[in-house]
């Protein structure tokens, strides 16, 4: 099973909200997760961006792939591998 860090799309018309997940990449934008990691807004002005740095390390250690977006977020928030 081949696990991806990514976002899923909340909030509603031209007003985005997302969550940080991390779900097995054949699952749907908005299907089910296996852990909710964070919250991103850019709606706000800077950007909101709230991750669980511990939750984050661990599943980057156990082998999951953040999406191109998930790293620019991780990179912002300071999150390394």
């Amino acid at each position: 099973m081949a696990v991806k860090i990514r976002l899923r799309r909340i909030g509603y018309k031209k007003h985005p909200y997302y969550r940080v997940i991390v779900a097995d990449s054949r699952s749907p934008r908005d299907g089910s997760c296996i852990d909710e990691i964070g919250t991103y807004d850019p709606n706000k002005q800077p950007s909101e961006i709230n991750i669980d740095a511990e939750a984050a390390k661990k599943w980057l250690g156990n082998g999951a792939q953040p999406t191109e977006t998930v790293s620019k977020l991780f990179k912002v928030a300071g999150i390394e591998k």
